[in-house]
């Protein structure tokens, strides 16, 4: 059977989350590289596979093309039920929802490459002005949710439980971003405990961005 190709970005967080994902399901994909600081999701060829110009995508061996990290994770669990990413119980599955959620809409859509280049040409920011907005916008959120950790009542090492699902794989990719910036992770022990857990399993340790064939 032909492999799905994977495109992604080895430094890209939503392509981290992803990768995590397909390793936890044991699905093996056709790795396609775009460098994003080059433009290259910006290119013609890409364009006409994800119209936005983002990764990650994930071409299907049957020529369908699923983008957004969270719907294709979400795709991925419907199809390949074991192990799964979500609980079973709708309120669990809200809270998982919820926590990477977040993530996802909360910290990374004002700290991804293009509004942080934006912040760079439109207003002069320089690196550590850079620095100073992403790990602001990480402490909004990562506050919050490390009091929801801290008083989970559902036992468990990782976020719902004690099997990794979509808030663990949202959560890790954010930690590895945030090391760039210089997040002091300090305040936040319920969350870097999470994070040392996940890494100790192959497939977290497999996805990390210095693994990919693209790092640098």
């Amino acid at each position: 059977m032909t492999s799905p190709i994977l495109h992604s970005y080895f430094r890209s967080s939503t392509s981290y989350r992803l990768r995590i994902a397909l390793n936890l399901k044991g699905v093996e994909t056709d790795y396609r590289a775009h460098h994003l600081r080059f433009g290259e999701q910006r290119s013609e060829a890409y364009l006409k596979i994800n119209p936005q110009g983002v990764v990650p995508s994930l071409e299907l061996p049957d020529g369908q093309v699923l983008t957004q990290s969270l719907a294709i994770i979400e795709y991925l669990d419907e199809t390949i039920p074991e192990p799964p990413l979500l609980p079973k119980d709708p309120l669990s599955r809200a809270r998982v929802r919820a926590m990477a959620q977040m993530i996802a809409c909360d910290i990374h859509p004002i700290n991804n490459l293009k509004v942080l280049n934006e912040l760079r040409s439109r207003f002069g920011a320089d690196d550590a002005a850079v620095a100073g907005w992403f790990r602001h916008w990480v402490a909004e959120t990562f506050g919050p949710l490390e009091t929801m950790l801290a008083a989970r009542t559902t036992p468990g090492a990782f976020c719902a439980g004690d099997t990794p699902g979509l808030a663990d794989i949202c959560l890790v990719a954010q930690v590895a971003n945030g090391a760039r910036f210089g997040v002091d992770m300090t305040p936040y022990p319920a969350i870097q405990a999470i994070y040392d857990t996940c890494m100790a399993i192959p497939a977290f340790e497999k996805a990390a961005p210095a693994n990919q064939p693209d790092a640098e």
